[in-house]
């Protein structure tokens, strides 16, 4: 099995920087977009084997370092009573968002076996089918919980930090209600079989620093002490978008690796009291870029990263639909053998 990814976060040093890109699974493949013209995305999630390839499918193509089990951070929510539907060129939706303490009462408590489909596709990667780290995830509570007050996607989060900063008691009965329920399903994926976990607060870079550390710091330390001390050994990674203002504050957190988006500066990470691996950074704006353009962009992350000591390669966020997949092939051998050279240079 191809350790680099999980021995980089235990510093072993594999003398090559892993590689893998979040959104990785799905997206740009041909493949994959054969898939979605029968199935939509909550249907292929609860057909384990094709779930399983459509996870695969990046690690063959591409030849990363790990696989991200293919799912929506929306997933766990039929396991609430939630209906949420997913609108091409939208996002989630939901119909009845959540305005009130009565809305938040009305919320199950997660039940992990409405989603044991999840359980068993982990299963089934984990028992022969991957030759990389398998990494489960789930979405933090802020922003599962932006697109329960919003309805749906939204460019402002005015309702969600509304009610952050002039409800602070329904605030925190949803933040509880989410930690309770981001517990259990890091947990399941956990026994099932991931070699690591994820989670995505892709979009709390809308709260300031004092906003987070007062309303939703708590509850994500909560989460990340209640599965470490179920399992110690198990690596967990926080990933956000436009949170530069929050690294020092994850370094706070019992995380193994703390991903950077494009604007957060690999070299400054120890002045920020940094001591996780990294993982990052490339703006994927350069896929768009000619190979020279990509290679002198990639070659400066790879040399921060390897300066740092603990570093996986990503973007700084996901892969977009009109990436190209030879782009990306390209780019994750790029990484390997450029990496190798400026190990054995600089370690």
């Amino acid at each position: 099995m191809n350790t680099t990814y999980l021995d980089m976060i235990q510093g072993k040093n594999p003398g090559v920087t892993p590689v893998w890109y979040m959104r990785q699974a799905g997206r740009s493949q041909a493949e994959y977009r054969k898939i979605k013209e029968k199935y939509t995305l909550f249907e292929i999630t609860k057909e384990p084997e094709l779930c399983a390839r459509v996870t695969e499918l990046p690690v063959r193509e591409y030849g990363v370092d790990a696989a991200i089990l293919y799912k929506d951070i929306m997933s766990p929510m039929v396991g609430m009573n939630i209906h949420v539907d997913i609108k091409p060129g939208v996002g989630p939706v939901f119909s009845t968002p959540i305005q009130s303490m009565a809305d938040v009462e009305r919320l199950a408590p997660f039940d992990p076996a409405k989603v044991d489909y999840i359980a068993k596709t982990i299963r089934l990667l984990t028992t022969g089918m991957l030759d990389v780290p398998l990494i489960g995830f789930c979405g933090a509570p802020f922003t599962i919980a932006s697109y329960l007050i919003e309805g749906g996607p939204t460019k402002n989060y005015n309702k969600t930090r509304g009610m952050l900063i002039g409800a602070p008691q329904v605030w925190d009965a949803l933040m509880t209600k989410l930690a309770d329920m981001s517990i259990v399903y890091l947990s399941m994926q956990a026994d099932a079989g991931a070699d690591a976990l994820q989670i995505f607060d892709s979009w709390v870079g809308a709260v300031n620093a004092e906003q987070y550390k007062q309303g939703i710091y708590p509850h994500v330390e909560r989460i990340i002490k209640a599965v470490k001390a179920k399992y110690p050994s198990l690596p967990i990674a926080m990933n956000g978008v436009g949170t530069d203002h929050l690294v020092s504050i994850w370094s706070h957190l019992p995380l193994d690796v703390i991903a950077f988006d494009w604007r957060s500066c690999i070299n400054m990470a120890y002045e920020r009291g940094v001591t996780q691996t990294i993982q990052g950074n490339l703006d994927p704006a350069y896929l768009y870029a000619d190979e020279k353009t990509l290679a002198r962009e990639v070659d400066r992350i790879l040399l921060d990263g390897i300066r740092y000591g603990r570093h996986i390669f990503n973007l700084g966020h996901g892969v977009f639909p009109e990436a190209d997949p030879k782009k990306l092939h390209w780019l994750t051998d790029y990484v390997h053998e450029r990496s190798r050279e400026l190990w054995a240079q600089e370690g």
